[in-house]
């Protein structure tokens, strides 16, 4: 699997964890991200908000037309769902 290039603040609470351990854990989120952090998982948690059409918008393929446009629209909104 490709390392991603990001950057990580992992907290932990034992001082005494060795280097390869660390190392091990933050392998294990790197894992745990790349398998959820997809654009089915996103625009699943995300809706658009169109204040031009004043419309909520929920579908799939529209969120992603939305994320994926070079200049976006003025007045619409990608809003998380939580």
């Amino acid at each position: 699997m490709k390392m991603p290039n990001r950057d990580l603040l992992v907290l932990v609470k034992d001082e005494f964890l060795k280097k390869e351990e660390i190392e091990f854990e933050v392998e294990q989120l790197h894992s745990l991200l790349f398998r959820f952090e997809t654009m089915d998982n996103f625009c699943l948690a995300h809706e658009a908000f169109d204040l031009n059409k004043y419309k909520v918008l929920h579908s799939f393929k529209t969120i992603q037309k939305l994320i994926n446009q070079k200049e976006p629209k003025p007045f619409v909104f990608i809003c998380n769902k939580n």
